[in-house]
């Protein structure tokens, strides 16, 4: 019996999904031209659904300033 616990308590440990750090790039673009493009970085540590998920959050557009992000 003792087996049997031992064994599905590591096959839930080899089967649950793991954390990992994403890198989330954000690019601001300005549509007029008279800003340069730039561009940072950040780390986000989960799964990839909820990384995408908070990276994803940065985009935005204010005037003619765009906010794209990424996860990389």
């Amino acid at each position: 019996m003792k087996k049997v616990f031992f064994i599905s308590g590591l096959s839930l440990i080899f089967l649950a999904s793991c954390t990992k750090d994403y890198t989330c790039k954000c690019t601001m673009t300005d549509s007029s031209g008279s800003l340069p493009t730039s561009s940072s970085s950040s780390t986000i540590t989960g799964k990839k659904k909820d990384a995408k998920t908070a990276c994803d959050n940065g985009d935005a557009t204010t005037g003619t300033i765009t906010y794209n992000c990424e996860i990389q």
